[in-house]
């Protein structure tokens, strides 16, 4: 192929333009890119030789060289990987084919930490070597390619790229950036050993370089033709606990997952069994972006004895610790296996689960610390991730029991941070349900009419407002023995905590209050499925309840704010026959218009929307004038 000039997609032009002017001020990344793709272009080597070995050619061993030309002012990344023929270099250079290209811009601002940790994460790398580089030159051959099938890539990082056919004896990538003027730091061999040091230490091949000594006669470093490892050359996870220090596991984190903040917490343990596998578990600290998008690609990486298999090994965790980020090293599995398979795989069951456990365990440490460091640890994890912890009781009955421990709710009694096991240490003696209540937000739940009684009794009521809590309450109906119970549900039954004299008078009100109730019903029989005297109002007029078993008006809001049909259900009318409004309606000449008021006023007070807001608006109205 003779010399071709071809135009960068246009996304490619765009990323181009924000990498180099937005990153700046974190120039380095730029190396921790470009050896984390060369350690990928071994991996892929080694991966496509298990069934073809004659992909080695004739150097078996894997490994990525550094060296630098402080005449030509350049630095040269080279690996013995896989190599790419001309399309590949056309496609995987001049496009980028990956759907996040839009996210990835539209997240792009100015914050370089913020910046550098998305670089990566979207899968545009080798672009940042633009950030030190005026040019860069990519000669590469595809591992079983002739040499005269090499391929010679280059461009300024502007609009377009040029690509012809050279002869290339080794396979492999090399990459060639032409530094800019001020950015010769980067041709210094302690400078590039301290950036492999702190980004790559872990990378499980050499990283070489030239050695350099001092030469006196001519007062510099020169280096010499013997290369040698700089980093240890040993995937961290391989090694053991006592050799990794703090930095170095915290180091390794924000490497495979883009972050540039600590984790949380972080588990390394090798299991023995049936399976045998090692796995490195981290547990972030904050919720990345995409978190809430349920079709977003894994955070653990699979290796098989130390080969890279998958990036997004989603069979390895379930869907609800979506958040966690790590390695899992199997000694046992398949090399062969593709995911089909790996779902299907008895060993990759036994693998998510013993993966599960040990990320429970890691949460459970933190919440049941006495350590104030540790509360604080998981109070800031519940906000980020707590509601992934809601879905998981609904998905994994095997841990329902575990991931209930660890919910923590707001209450009457207190605005954050309360758990099941808190809520039955300060239960009332006599009560035997757990009483909670579900809203749109934590302002709604207080003001729920609904909470009367309660208040009143002093019984704790939990505040469920996330979305998914209707959800996860219905696969989750008691707690140490204690029922759950809405209090938006069925008749008040306070057992043991409301006397019999109570009980007495809330039936002689009733009787008493008879005809006015019957009169609701004719009046609202196209709106409420009945209509009764309460219990469980105080100050309030009236509210709304449903029967046990039937859609809380909460969750058939949900469904239809989602696009989904709402099984029908007509909600029960509870009338407080002690409130003025209410106690007046016998002798009111607007009988019907008060009865429709009263209903609609229920409607708001538990969120609901009124199907027909201006005859609300007519009847209060006249009601005002008189």
């Amino acid at each position: 192929m003779s010399k071709q000039t071809l135009s960068f997609q246009a996304e490619v032009k765009q990323i181009l333009h924000l990498v180099t002017h937005s990153l700046y001020s974190n120039k380095e990344i730029f190396l921790r890119e470009l050896v984390s793709n060369a350690s990928d272009a071994c991996d892929k080597l080694r991966f496509e030789a298990i069934n073809q070995p004659e992909l080695y050619e004739d150097a078996p061993n894997l490994e990525v060289r550094l060296s630098f030309d402080t005449e030509n002012k350049t630095l040269t990344i080279c690996d013995n990987g896989i190599g790419m023929s001309a399309e590949e270099a056309v496609a995987n250079l001049g496009t980028i084919a990956k759907s996040g290209t839009r996210e990835f811009m539209s997240k792009l601002e100015g914050d370089q930490k913020k910046d550098a940790q998305l670089i990566g994460q979207f899968g545009v790398g080798f672009y940042s070597g633009f950030i030190v580089a005026d040019r860069i030159t990519v000669e590469t051959r595809r591992a079983g390619a002739k040499p005269e099938d090499g391929v010679r890539w280059s461009s300024e990082g502007t609009g377009d790229f040029e690509v012809e056919t050279i002869t290339r004896p080794e396979r492999g990538t090399s990459i060639i950036l032409h530094l800019r003027e001020g950015e010769e730091e980067f041709l210094s061999g302690w400078k590039l050993k301290s950036i492999v040091s702190k980004y790559s230490d872990h990378v499980s091949l050499p990283i070489l370089m030239q050695k350099e000594e001092w030469d006196a006669e001519q007062s510099k470093q020169v280096t010499r033709d013997e290369w040698a490892p700089v980093n240890k050359a040993a995937a961290l996870w391989t090694r053991s606990k006592s050799d990794i220090t703090e930095e170095q596991y915290q180091e390794f984190y924000k490497q495979i997952s883009y972050d540039t903040t600590n984790p949380l917490a972080y588990t390394h343990n090798r299991v023995e069994g049936r399976s045998e596998y090692t796995q490195l578990l981290y547990i972030p600290a904050k919720a990345p972006f995409d978190l809430w998008n349920r079709d977003k690609r894994g955070g653990v990486k699979l290796y098989v004895k130390r080969v890279f298999i998958m990036d997004d090994a989603e069979a390895l965790m379930p869907v609800y610790l979506r958040f966690v980020k790590g390695v899992i090293d199997s000694a046992d599995l398949p090399l062969n296996v593709s995911r089909e398979l790996l779902q299907e795989s008895r060993d990759v069951k036994a693998i998510r689960e013993g993966s599960t456990k040990r990320v429970l365990s890691m949460l459970e440490a933190l919440a049941d610390s006495e350590d104030d460091a540790d509360k604080a640890k998981y109070a800031a994890f519940w906000r980020d991730f707590g509601q992934l912890l809601k879905e998981g009781v609904g998905e994994d009955h095997a841990n329902a029991e575990r991931l209930a421990k660890l919910l923590r709710f707001s209450t009457t009694h207190a605005d954050e941070g309360v758990s099941f096991a808190d809520y039955v240490s300060r239960i009332k003696e006599g009560q035997e349900a757990i009483y909670y209540i579900t809203a749109d937000s934590l302002a709604a739940a207080k003001g729920s009419p609904q909470l009367e009684i309660y208040r009143q009794k002093g019984i704790e009521v939990l505040l469920f407002t996330d979305r998914v809590d209707e959800w996860m309450l219905s696969h989750l109906s008691e707690f140490d023995g204690h029922t759950l119970q809405s209090v938006a549900k069925g008749s008040v039954d306070l057992g043991k905590l409301q006397d019999e004299e109570e009980k007495k008078q809330a039936e002689q009100v009733a009787e008493t209050f008879k005809p006015v109730l019957d009169r609701l019903k004719e009046v609202l029989k196209d709106r409420a499925k009945d209509v009764r005297v309460t219990t469980r109002l105080v100050d309030s007029p009236a509210c709304l309840v449903v029967e046990e078993g039937d859609l809380s008006g909460h969750l058939a809001r949900l469904l239809k704010q989602s696009g989904q049909d709402a099984p029908a259900s007509t909600p029960i009318l509870e009338v407080n026959a002690k409130h003025p409004l209410v106690s007046s309606l016998a002798s009111s000449e607007r009988f019907d218009d008060l009865a429709h008021i009263l209903f609609d006023q229920a409607v708001l007070a538990e969120g609901g929307h009124l199907e027909d807001p201006a005859a609300y608006v007519r009847r209060v109205n006249a009601m005002l004038i008189g």
